[in-house]
Order: C-alpha cells, then structure tokens, then sequence
C-alpha cells in the first residue's frame, strides 16, 4: 500500500516515527512534506495528502500537528476525503472498519511516539466492512452529504434548506 504522510512543523518529529513504522508493515510512503521543523501551515499538507488520496496515488494517509484536529478538518474538506483524529488503538481500526477512513490525523504535542508506533499499523491494517450493510448503508449517507453540499445544497439561505432525516 502507498501511505501518503504530511505534517507541519509542530507533527514533523512525530512524522518520522510515523514513517518509520510504516516502512517496518512493508509500506511505501509518498512523503508530502515538510521536511525540518522550519514553522509552516498544516492546511497545505493536509491538502496534499488529501489530493494524493482522491487522486489515487496512495491508498491512506497519516497527518501530523499539533492537535491533530486542524489537519482532520483541512483535510475532510477535500470531498473523498475521510480524515479523522484518533489517539487511541480502538479509534484507529474502528474508523477504517466502520466508516471507511481513509486518513488518519495525530497530534504531536498529545501522543508520544510510543503510541503513534502503535495507532500507524492498527489505521494501515484495518480494513472497511463492506459486507456489512449498516456499514455500507451509513457511508452511503455520509457521502450523499458529501455530494449535497458539492451541489451548494448548503450555499442556500438556512430558511430555503430542507431538512433532512
């Protein structure tokens, strides 16, 4: 599998480890920066995971800042795009197999490399459930969101939106 890895500043000494765990599953990595702890923007590399993943060049991804949270919400707003923060071993299979995440976001300044070594192969090793009809009836509600607001149902007055159900 192809790993598509980004992190800013802040998530680039915990970038490394990340990688080096990947290559130890026998993985690739499409390294999409940064490259030293120089301060820089997480939505710039949140963006380019994300468009290695729509554009097929990797099959996951892994972001890396401070929180985690600013890069899983750059990077969801990129449509095929699933980006979650998980800083626990349950959360990061559980969201591939339930929900079919496809990037997995860390923070630096809240995990150790301890744990990061151990959340990397429970994401890369999980796999979605699509045998499964709840799971495969409840992505397909996630991405008619998706699709909706790709639409500019959401770019609408809130009084001219129908609510949905």
């Amino acid at each position: 599998m192809i790993v598509a890895v980004g992190s800013d500043h802040a998530g680039f000494p915990l970038k490394i480890h990340a990688m080096q765990e990947i290559e130890a599953l026998g993985h690739k990595i499409l390294d999409c920066g940064t490259f030293d702890e120089n301060p820089c923007d997480y939505p710039d590399f949140a963006r380019k995971v994300g468009e290695a993943i729509v554009s097929g060049k990797a099959e996951r991804g892994i972001i890396l800042c401070g929180s985690g949270v600013g890069a899983s919400i750059a990077a969801s707003k990129i449509p095929g795009v699933r980006a979650a923060v998980c800083h626990d071993l349950y959360s990061a299979a559980q969201g591939v197999e339930h929900d079919d995440m496809n990037v997995l976001c860390l923070g630096a300044r809240v995990i150790d490399a301890k744990l990061a070594r151990k959340l990397v192969p429970k994401f890369l090793n999980a796999q979605f459930q699509s045998k499964e009809e709840r799971f495969v009836r409840r992505l397909g509600k996630v991405q008619k969101i998706e699709r909706d607001a790709l639409s500019g149902l959401f770019d609408r007055k809130s009084e001219e939106v129908e609510i949905h159900r």
